[in-house]
């Protein structure tokens, strides 16, 4: 059984560790996830389990329950619309740059399983093949670190890989793993990508600036101050006139509209 205490110490708890904020509404889902949590640690309940949690020793469990309760919903090309902008009104000019000596700097902030970072890379790649020449740079980062591993290792269901173009999934996803069932990201295409670690609700310990970040369908679980504090922390990330897609449910609104200008849906640029 979980109380309503329990609930409320368990939201409090992931609020201050991510920035997530949990309604009421949400105590089902609570209790059918951590309730695997608590057989797993054989403990008797969630009075224990809280108790725990609130422990020095429950710092690693703190992780577990995070990881636990956070949703992972993805795919490649989602909302493709900011791929075929950045891939139509962005990327020309910034490969202009990098092809003079200059850099292109992309992060993929909660970057989830990993179909995010690599569908950028493959949006870069369908305009420079050759895009490892230069210095060009895509971060891809997650609060949580198991899923992180599984982005890294780049291996997906061969139906999950659904890339618009038929030769770039040959071109960079025709190794199948040991049970065939799954295909592998080719090195070629890894090597763009560095996977860290990385909590938005903290300081960002990230130097330089971004020509673009994708942030989406992650605010939507943060109460108001918290995404004004991080729409603050994304512009001071990207550079001038840089571009910062969010996700379609959400919205830049009140004081951050004086930070971004809309061009477009979901698609904002950076105001100096």
């Amino acid at each position: 059984m979980m109380t309503a205490a329990d609930f409320h110490q368990i939201a409090d708890t992931l609020n201050s560790d991510t920035g997530i904020y949990l309604s009421i509404e949400k105590a089902p889902l609570v209790y059918s996830r951590l309730a695997k949590r608590i057989r797993a640690l054989k403990m008797s309940g969630f009075e224990e389990y809280c108790a725990f949690i609130a422990s020095k020793r429950g710092v690693e469990e703190r992780r577990n329950m995070m990881n636990s309760l956070t949703t992972n919903v993805t795919r490649f090309f989602r909302e493709p619309h900011h791929f075929e902008t950045m891939k139509n009104e962005i990327l020309p000019d910034l490969i202009a740059q990098a092809k003079r000596g200059g850099k292109i700097r992309i992060w993929s902030a909660a970057c989830s399983s990993g179909e995010e970072p690599y569908s950028i890379a493959l949006t870069v790649l369908s305009l420079l093949p050759d895009a490892a020449s230069y210095d060009i740079k895509i971060l891809a980062t997650d609060i949580d670190e198991n899923i992180l591993r599984k982005a890294a290792a780049g291996v997906y269901r061969k139906g999950d890989v659904t890339i618009p173009s038929e030769a770039q999934k040959k071109k960079y996803f025709s190794k199948e793993d040991a049970s065939g069932v799954s295909l592998v990201a080719s090195d070629e295409l890894k090597q763009l990508i560095t996977f860290r670690p990385l909590n938005l609700i903290k300081p960002l310990p990230l130097s330089g600036s971004f020509d673009i970040i994708f942030c989406r369908n992650v605010v939507i679980y943060f109460q108001e101050e918290t995404q004004r504090e991080l729409w603050s922390k994304f512009h001071k990330a990207i550079k001038p006139n840089g571009w910062l897609f969010i996700g379609h449910s959400e919205r830049i609104t009140g004081p951050a509209t004086s930070l971004f200008k809309s061009e477009g849906f979901t698609a904002y640029q950076r105001i100096e």
